[in-house]
């Protein structure tokens, strides 16, 4: 297997990360999932939130980027290059790694009222979002 960091499409990692933070504004937003996420998390509705700074969206989409280029490279390594192989590979990464931290998290977090809850949106998010991201730069070669 090689991991060769010039192999590695880097148009289509910056589309696939910039794909799964768009998916997460979305994700967390009153459309879907906030109020659920807030209650999971012990969120007090009446309260008002806390100012956001520009890093606290920063410090993810950052992280979407390393995490679609550590895809990428597996894609290449593996020699994923077919929709089919970009399904099972972003499977594999996110049941396999995302999900099961999610749920380690979930299990051991006694702060949130909710853990169930919590995993399921924030598990479910991380998988399609490595799914997505891993279809992309499967077959974006």
């Amino acid at each position: 297997m090689t991991l060769d960091p010039g192999q590695v499409n880097w148009v289509a990692v910056v589309i696939a990360g910039l794909i799964y933070f768009a998916i997460g504004a979305v994700w967390y937003s009153p459309l879907l999932f906030s109020g659920p996420w807030q209650r999971s998390i012990g969120w007090d509705a009446e309260r008002t939130p806390p100012e956001m700074n520009p890093v606290t969206y920063l410090v993810p989409l950052l992280a979407y980027l390393v995490m679609a280029a550590a895809v990428a490279l597996l894609a290449i390594g593996l020699g994923s290059d077919t929709l089919g192989e970009g399904l099972v590979l972003g499977l594999i990464v996110g049941v396999g790694l995302s999900l099961m931290h999610t749920l380690v998290d979930a299990t051991f977090d006694p702060n949130k009222p909710h853990p169930w809850v919590w995993f399921a949106i924030n598990g479910t998010y991380h998988t399609l979002g490595l799914v997505i991201v891993a279809v992309i730069v499967s077959i974006w070669v």
